[in-house]
């Protein structure tokens, strides 16, 4: 499947993230498409995707106690669209580097994503039973493995980060305090926590874009940002990209609200309409569908617009995934 990627200029969301980076080539009209003729989207994300499941079950063996062991695997190698990782490995070959250094991180990244689902799933938080076609992780073992299996996975993302990854200690120490920065408690810890409280609310527009910002763009963010660090990127590159994963990201979270009230739970692979039924602050819910699809078109174009000044066969695989979580079906 080739694939021709296109391009269009937009600002209006990228001069909401907290910082800004100022565009190297302004322009009053969009560019034209640019088209990459030997870029196969679809041969590149199942080579990645094999390449990361390899690096992760190299990663967490199997060791004692072999109960939780057993149930980090079971959820960390469930399969999953690696997107997280892609992105990581992504942006760290666009700009210049190598891929083993990025692996490390890029693990880390779906590491990190894996312990969010474990525990959002649990009874406490989203008590769903179905994840990935699949028995979540506490229906299979328990909320007591389940919790400390996830618990385990986050120390291992930030371990397996320090000991792994073949970069400067300036560049290790800067994706370390990237990482902590997107799962705490300005991060996804606090974007979950006013998600929780917000139930059964209706909150205004800024306040549910902070939560889906918090709870599901930042890790996105963080996945690009990383791979561009440890590519030995300049701050405003770093910076472009970090709005481009910010963008993506929030563009995730609006599909997945869609996806949940259009799409059946065979199809997504988890429990459709859960939002509904928790009564939890969606896009669908305060704007409607029509314009919720509207702002992840828009989302999606100004993430693009983002890679404009980079290499066009370079850029091919972020632009890939931009358009794949825009047009996702599950």
């Amino acid at each position: 499947m080739k694939m021709r990627v296109h391009s269009s200029c937009s600002a209006a969301f990228s001069a909401r993230c907290s910082r800004q980076v100022a565009p190297r080539a302004a322009s009053a009209q969009a560019p034209p498409a640019v088209q990459v003729d030997d870029f196969d989207f679809q041969k590149y994300v199942m080579a990645t995707a094999e390449k990361v499941n390899v690096a992760l079950d190299a990663a967490v063996p199997m060791a004692y106690p072999e109960t939780v062991h057993e149930s980090i695997r079971y959820s960390l190698l469930a399969g999953g669209k690696r997107v997280r990782p892609m992105l990581c490995l992504a942006s760290c070959d666009m700009l210049g580097g190598e891929e083993s250094v990025a692996m490390p991180s890029a693990c880390a990244m779906e590491m990190i994503h894996t312990m969010s689902l474990i525990h959002d799933d649990m009874p406490c938080m989203d008590n769903d039973s179905l994840r990935r076609g699949q028995p979540t992780n506490h229906v299979k073992y328990g909320d007591d493995i389940a919790l400390l299996a996830g618990d385990a996975l986050l120390a291992y993302s930030f371990e397996h980060i320090a000991r792994e990854t073949k970069a400067t200690p300036e560049q290790i120490v800067r994706v370390i305090a990237e990482v902590g920065r997107a799962v705490g408690s300005i991060g996804l810890v606090g974007g979950q926590v006013v998600d929780i409280k917000s139930e059964g609310k209706k909150v205004p527009l800024e306040t549910l874009e902070w939560i889906h910002v918090h709870k599901t763009a930042v890790l996105l963010e963080a996945s690009v940002v990383t791979g561009a660090i440890v590519a030995g990127a300049s701050d405003d590159d770093v910076e472009r990209v970090r709005q481009y994963g910010r963008n993506i990201g929030l563009c995730f979270q609006v599909v997945d609200d869609i996806l949940d009230v259009t799409q059946s739970s065979e199809t997504l692979g988890k429990t459709a309409g859960k939002d509904l039924d928790s009564e939890k602050s969606t896009y669908p819910a305060l704007l409607g569908l029509d314009e919720s699809r509207k702002i992840a078109q828009r989302l999606n174009e100004e993430a693009k617009a983002l890679l404009e000044p980079f290499d066009a066969e370079k850029r091919a695989p972020l632009v890939g995934l931009a358009d794949y979580i825009y047009s996702r079906t599950n």
